[in-house]
Parts: C-alpha cells; sequence; structure tokens
C-alpha cells in the first residue's frame, strides 16, 4: 500500500514537472528516483509502462532522466508505439529524446509501418518523429508487398516512400533478383535505380530466367541512364545516314534517267531531221524532171 502510494505521489511530481513541455503517465510493480535541481530521475522496475506525448511504451524496465525527464530508456521485451507516425516496433533496449522526438532502437529491432504495408527488421534503427526517416543499419530486412530487400544499411523516408541502401544490397521481386553497390527503391511506384557493379536476374513472361538482364522491368542503372541516351544519339545519327543514302541513290536514278530521255530525245530529232532531208530531197529531184520535160517540149 505504501508503495502505491509513493508512486502516486511521484506521478503527480512528474506531471507537474514537465507540464510546461508535455504530460507524462506511467505505471509499475516498484518504482525508485530522486529529484534534483538540474536532474531528475526515476526508475519504474516490472511491467513498467509510460505514456509521453505520442510515444507508449511497455518493457522489463523504463528509466526517465535528464533535465525535466527529457531523457527515456528501456529494457527487456520492449513493446512500443508512435500513434503520430503509426509505427509499432518492439526491440531489446531504447533511448528516446523527448525534445528532439528521436528514437533509439537496438537489438532484435522489428518496426511495423501498417499505412503502408512495411516491415523491418535490424539490429539498430534510428527515427525521427519530426522528418519521419528511419535509418537502419545491420542485417537490414524490409518487406513491402512484392518487395523483399536486405543490406548492411538503409535509409527509409517514411513521408515518401523512398528506400536507399547500401553496403551489399539486393532487392527481390517475386521471381526477380537486382544486386548493386547501391540501390534506390521507390516503394509506391517500384522502381529501382541501380548503381555500382550492377547484376541480377528477371524472369520474363515466358518463363526464362535471364541473368545479369533488367530488361522488361522498371529497374535501370544510373550508366544504363546515360547510355540510353547516347544509343538515342547514335539511332538518330544511323537513320539520318540511311535517309541521306536512299536519297543520293533517288537522286543517282533520277540522272540516269533524265539522260536516257536526253538520247532518246536526241535520236528522235535526227531521225526527223533525216525524213525532211529525205523528202526534200525527192521534192527537189521532182522539179528537176519536171523542167527537163518541159525544156524538152520547147
Amino acid at each position: 500500500m505504501k508503495a502505491r502510494a509513493t508512486l502516486t505521489i511521484f506521478l503527480l511530481a512528474i506531471s507537474i514537472f514537465t507540464a510546461r513541455a508535455e504530460k507524462i503517465t506511467f505505471s509499475a510493480d516498484s518504482m525508485s528516483g530522486v529529484s534534483g535541481k538540474n536532474s531528475d530521475r526515476t526508475t519504474l522496475s516490472g511491467h513498467a509502462s509510460i505514456k509521453a506525448d505520442a510515444m507508449e511504451i511497455s518493457a522489463d524496465s523504463i528509466e526517465l532522466y535528464g533535465s525535466d525527464f527529457r531523457f527515456l530508456k528501456a529494457s527487456g521485451s520492449i513493446k512500443g508505439i508512435n500513434s503520430q507516425s503509426k509505427l509499432e516496433f518492439t526491440c531489446d533496449s531504447m533511448t528516446y529524446d523527448r525534445i528532439s522526438k528521436i528514437a533509439v532502437l537496438r537489438n532484435n529491432v522489428h518496426l511495423i509501418d501498417k499505412e503502408n504495408k512495411v516491415t523491418a527488421d535490424a539490429e539498430l534503427i534510428e527515427y525521427n518523429q519530426k522528418t519521419e526517416v528511419a535509418v537502419m543499419q545491420i542485417n537490414v530486412y524490409l518487406v513491402q508487398e512484392e518487395n523483399t530487400c536486405t543490406a548492411a544499411h538503409a535509409v527509409y523516408n517514411k513521408k515518401q516512400q523512398l528506400l536507399d541502401m547500401s553496403g551489399n544490397p539486393q532487392v527481390v521481386q517475386n521471381q526477380d533478383a537486382f544486386r548493386a553497390q547501391e540501390i534506390s527503391l521507390n516503394l509506391k511506384t517500384n522502381e529501382i535505380t541501380l548503381d555500382g557493379h550492377v547484376r541480377g536476374s528477371v524472369t520474363t513472361k515466358n518463363s526464362s530466367s535471364s541473368e545479369g538482364s533488367t530488361s522488361g522491368t522498371k529497374a535501370k542503372s544510373a550508366s544504363e541512364k546515360k547510355e540510353d541516351s547516347s544509343s538515342n544519339a547514335r539511332d538518330s545519327s544511323a537513320k539520318e545516314s540511311d535517309k541521306s543514302e536512299k536519297d543520293g541513290k533517288a537522286t543517282e536514278k533520277d540522272a540516269k534517267a533524265t539522260e536516257k530521255d536526253s538520247k532518246d530525245s536526241k535520236a528522235k530529232d535526227s531521225a526527223s531531221k533525216e525524213d525532211l532531208s529525205g523528202k526534200d530531197s525527192k521534192e527537189e529531184k521532182a522539179d528537176k524532171e519536171k523542167e527537163e520535160v518541159k525544156d524538152a517540149k520547147q
């Protein structure tokens, strides 16, 4: 009975001390603590739980310390909910800064973003409630619908639904797999950007696997984007060259046709002249004969 009375007094004291920032409520099997001029500290043990602003945490042990109980430290079978970010998590130990709104989760961390159907596992996750960005380290394993991602380091932007990975990252989409030094994945569109030692495999509609190719998928490396631009330029140049060659052949053909027409025309003119010349010669001969007959009669 005495312990419960002391707990109630401490709860009221914390509510008063933190009134200008936010209200903290908590419960536990037992409690111990001190209150000083520059620092306050209290430890909750056994089925401890606490609610501070949007953060709700339950653990085997929870410690509040720092000026105005700014920091929270929990250990053992931790379960937490951030009502503002709509995230749930479990881990073995954690710290939380009530002012910066940064939570650092350690050891066997499991994070659930129900709003975006994302689950993530890692040994260390630092989550900033203000920016909604989670930095994940060591044995990162993230799943979102058909995407399964692994890496040594990853940055998850909850608001923009972007995931940046490094440290031997890999993304598996159904039967397709992608690897590179760095991978960026848009979880909304499934568009992948690969950079550095890109490799992978995709499965076509005919169920045949193509190793080391990203054809038929939304994956594209940074170098491939540059190559696409160069390829388009080469294709355009080749088309212009083919067009020029065809135009040249057409011009040559027209020139030959014109030359032939010219020869035919000359031949016709020559024949016409010969015909006229022959006709004139016959007429002159006839006239001459007429003159001779006329002279004979006279």
